[in-house]
């Protein structure tokens, strides 16, 4: 199987203009972009995709062991950009994608022109002088509800992840997101995520990074973004008046602008 039917890869665009990855968080699959990333392909090649367990993905592609670390989804995002013929593209990474990212990045700069990190977090618990949001208490906590009752799991945590609790249909959809998941695929995802620990790789990103933080956001919290921009050189933060951790979907038109902005620049 090629990686573009492994990957439920679509493609939007004049097929030689500069290229564009869009790459979903956890639980989510490449619809979580449809109201920014077709926007782009007027002057962009605009690559779509689900990881492996997500979305249209061959789910028969999974290997725990392949997954077992971001290394394995980064690996695939290299496949990808291999298989296409891609170079210096432009990788819009929301979440555990923004390390996923700049994991690909580190590992073959040439494929990459530029990074935006939507809501990155290089390790989510805290540690020493490190703020990440969560104790380990916390984390152990969120992952054995994940595995005790993950369609439970995903109705509670979906509005904690989204915010905009006047908006309850984009948790509602999130959730659902989440259900269509596989669980156990689900489970080891959502360890790698909330377990890795990415904060040395920050430094040998190799190419122009824009990091996207949202002005209250639970999962990634402003301290976060602030150490991404620390610790990536050159890198740029623009925090949007945006709230939650999914910009993408609950304010399109400000991700959008502040993508474009850096993208055309």
């Amino acid at each position: 199987m090629s990686v573009v039917e492994r990957n439920n890869v679509r493609l939007l665009g004049p097929q030689d203009a500069p290229a564009m990855v869009f790459a979903h968080g956890f639980g989510c699959d490449q619809n979580m972009w449809r109201f920014v990333a077709p926007r782009f392909a007027d002057d962009h090649r605009v690559v779509l995709f689900d990881y492996v367990g997500a979305g249209g993905s061959d789910l028969s592609a999974y290997s725990p062991e392949r997954y077992g670390s971001l290394d394995g989804y980064a690996d695939d995002v290299l496949e990808l950009l291999a298989e296409l013929g891609l170079r210096d593209v432009v990788f819009v990474g929301h979440s555990v994608s923004a390390m996923i990212g700049a994991v690909a990045a580190i590992k073959e700069p040439d494929r990459f022109g530029r990074l935006v990190l939507v809501g990155p977090s290089p390790k989510y618990i805290d540690d020493g002088d490190y703020y990440g949001g969560f104790s380990a208490t916390e984390i152990d906590e969120l992952l054995d509800s994940l595995d005790s009752n993950y369609f439970g799991w995903s109705s509670a945590i979906a509005p904690v992840i989204m915010g905009n609790t006047e908006r309850p249909e984009l948790a509602e959809e999130l959730s659902n997101s989440f259900c269509r998941t596989d669980p156990a695929m689900a489970r080891q995802f959502a360890t790698v995520s909330f377990l890795s620990d990415n904060r040395a790789d920050l430094g040998r990103v190799p190419v122009p990074t824009l990091i996207l933080q949202c002005s209250d956001d639970l999962i990634a919290p402003r301290e976060v973004g602030e150490y991404v921009r620390a610790h990536i050189p050159g890198s740029e933060l623009v925090v949007l008046k945006a709230t939650g951790h999914c910009p993408h979907l609950s304010a399109p038109d400000e991700t959008y602008e502040a993508i474009a902005a850096f993208v055309r620049d």
